[in-house]
């Protein structure tokens, strides 16, 4: 007897096919607003906004009803008070990838729906034990890799958001100075709708012998994106992220990477690919990418840094 074949776990789609789920959402982003929510190394155009993050938001707003449904059945089981709980949704990939720029485009757009919902952006980078913590440990090499995070903390940051609490705090995190800012934080007061974006947030952890029940932050998501491409492509965005950065930002007096603007072009690109490949490129292999098939929708870029592929997991 033949083994019957395993069903795949995702629906795939190519990129015209997708768009075409778009519907009659209506596109509400100019020229100017992408433009403006792009960062330095993705160079994402309105009409790739309109044909991927679109019929994404179309789908997203569904996720919202049917979630906002099934807490309203809850709360009218237990016969405890219903009250608004945050929908949360996880923006997940390697560095370079472009997941700011997807978190950004994805929350202007989710703002201007009809109902104008409450959308809060949080980065993990916040959560990164402060340099004199990763020194002391010695893990400052390993920044960005799964124990560089208060994953305590992160978690408890979801689960106050979840419970519908107030003024929740997040540290802030400076990419000029490479820290935690000292006191710095941000305030995330009771959104509709929060967008998580990080490298380890669908990572599940490892669980407890004894069979203790224990909560991660991927439990906490409601939905989640893993932005892919092939690891060649990601060294080349990452690399040419590094040369913009150091033609800007990196010569600013203050920046932690001063000294990167002082160095030859060939001693910065000799630096910028001994940063990737001993350090991002592992954390990418070991932490980031096994958790690709965690997520709800896989968004694959090709080397124009462009969508060509779109996998939705079944329900």
């Amino acid at each position: 007897m033949s083994k019957r074949k395993a069903p795949a776990p995702y629906h795939h789609f190519t990129k015209a096919e997708w768009s075409a789920l778009r519907a009659d959402e209506p596109m509400t982003l100019t020229r100017e607003d992408v433009a403006r929510l792009r960062t330095l190394s993705d160079p994402i155009s309105l009409e790739e906004a309109e044909e991927v993050y679109l019929p994404l938001t179309r789908l997203l707003s569904f996720y919202v009803e049917a979630i906002q449904g099934l807490h309203n059945v809850s709360a009218r089981f237990l016969e405890t008070p219903d009250h608004k709980v945050p929908f949360i949704i996880g923006v997940a990939g390697s560095v370079a990838v472009g997941k700011s720029t997807t978190a950004r485009i994805l929350q202007a757009l989710l703002q201007r729906w009809p109902s104008s919902p409450k959308v809060d952006l949080v980065t993990t980078d916040g959560f990164l034990y402060p340099n004199a913590v990763l020194t002391e440990r010695g893990i400052m090499e390993r920044k960005g890799f799964p124990e560089s995070y208060d994953r305590g903390r992160f978690v408890a940051f979801l689960s106050d958001i979840k419970s519908g609490k107030g003024n929740v705090k997040v540290p802030v995190y400076s990419h000029l100075v490479y820290d935690v800012v000292p006191g710095g934080e941000v305030v995330v007061d009771r959104p509709d709708i929060l967008i998580v974006e990080g490298l380890n947030i669908l990572q599940p952890g490892e669980l407890p012998r004894n069979g203790k029940p224990i909560v991660f932050a991927s439990d906490y998501l409601d939905f989640s994106v893993y932005i892919d491409a092939d690891t060649d492509d990601l060294e080349g965005w990452y690399l040419e992220r590094f040369f913009r950065l150091r033609e800007t930002a990196f010569k600013d007096p203050t920046s932690y990477f001063r000294r990167i603007a002082e160095m030859s072009e060939a001693e910065a690109e000799s630096f910028g690919r001994m940063i990737w490949r001993t350090i991002n490129l592992p954390n990418l292999l070991e932490n980031v990418l096994p958790t690709r098939g965690r997520a709800d929708l896989v968004l694959k870029k090709g080397r124009d840094h462009l969508i060509e592929d779109v996998q939705l997991r079944r329900v």
